[in-house]
């Protein structure tokens, strides 16, 4: 595995791959990778012809400090994770190498419309530019035939399937679906932060979506949704929201649709706070 810490070394490597019109895959981490990570590596390299994979904490996608300075960082077993993985090459760039400019410097405002202004976007305020930021910028960089993310950040995926559409890019946005633990919980890196006993109640985030899906046909959205949030707070999580959405608009949703829907979770156990979604229907 080839590993680059500068644009212009990246770039020249990836230049010959581009001029022969090779797929180039690219999995973009920050890493603490888990095998929700390698399992995009592996679909990119069944799919294509080289495989980029990038590790890089931004901080401007960080609206709470405290969580960027937080953040797991376990970069020699990231290494040894991804090469085992086949991972071709690793971009591995520093803060100032993605934003020599500083990180507070005038840039460019997407316009993600109302996904960014509920749930995720909501709750969590500048988020989404901040990854549409590095994502562009790292995009621009690589250049990929497909982009690979993973099912757990829905709501990113549906950014980043806007930032295509508006950057005019014409790489390939490929969901992969959500790796989880042998009890259900989602893959995450900041599972790495959960005691023991919080890990054990987190299950119930999953446990929740199950819930949903089961009982779909029979109670109203708000009944579930309350139900499951309620569940939720009365084992000590902080819940940002239970909410039902249109998996191709986004529309939070009061009542069913004919479309394909999706119910998404947010809530905090201690000082983490943990996501996940699962298609309904």
């Amino acid at each position: 595995m080839y590993l680059f810490k500068t644009k212009n070394d990246l770039n020249a490597f990836l230049e010959t791959y581009k001029k022969e019109g090779k797929k180039i895959g690219f999995v973009p981490t920050m890493g603490a990778l888990h095998d929700g990570h390698l399992a995009l590596v592996t679909k990119a390299r069944i799919e294509c012809d080289l495989v980029v994979a990038s590790i890089f904490v931004n901080p401007t996608q960080f609206n709470d400090p405290k969580d960027f300075e937080k953040y797991p960082v376990t970069i020699d077993q990231d290494i040894l994770k991804l090469e085992s993985a086949w991972t071709d090459v690793l971009f591995l760039p520093s803060v100032s190498e993605m934003y020599p400019e500083g990180i507070n410097a005038p840039h460019q405002v997407y316009d993600f419309g109302y996904l960014e202004t509920v749930l995720e976007g909501a709750y969590r305020p500048g988020h989404f530019q901040g990854v549409g930021m590095i994502v562009h910028k790292l995009l621009d960089l690589v250049q990929p035939t497909r982009l690979y993310m993973g099912q757990k950040d829905f709501q990113q995926c549906m950014i980043i399937r806007k930032l295509l559409e508006i950057t005019g890019m014409p790489t390939e946005l490929v969901v992969v679906p959500t790796k989880r633990e042998p009890n259900g919980l989602a893959m995450s890196s900041r599972n790495m932060r959960l005691s023991p006993e919080e890990k054990a109640l987190s299950i119930a985030l999953y446990n929740g979506l199950n819930e949903i899906k089961q009982n779909f046909n029979q109670q109203p959205i708000s009944e579930l949704t309350m139900l499951v949030s309620n569940n939720l707070q009365s084992i000590g999580f902080q819940v940002d929201y239970v909410s039902i959405v249109n998996s191709e608009t986004f529309e939070v949703l009061d009542e069913k649709i004919d479309g394909k829907m999706v119910g998404l979770i947010a809530a905090k156990i201690g000082e983490i706070r943990l996501i996940d979604n699962m298609y309904l229907n």
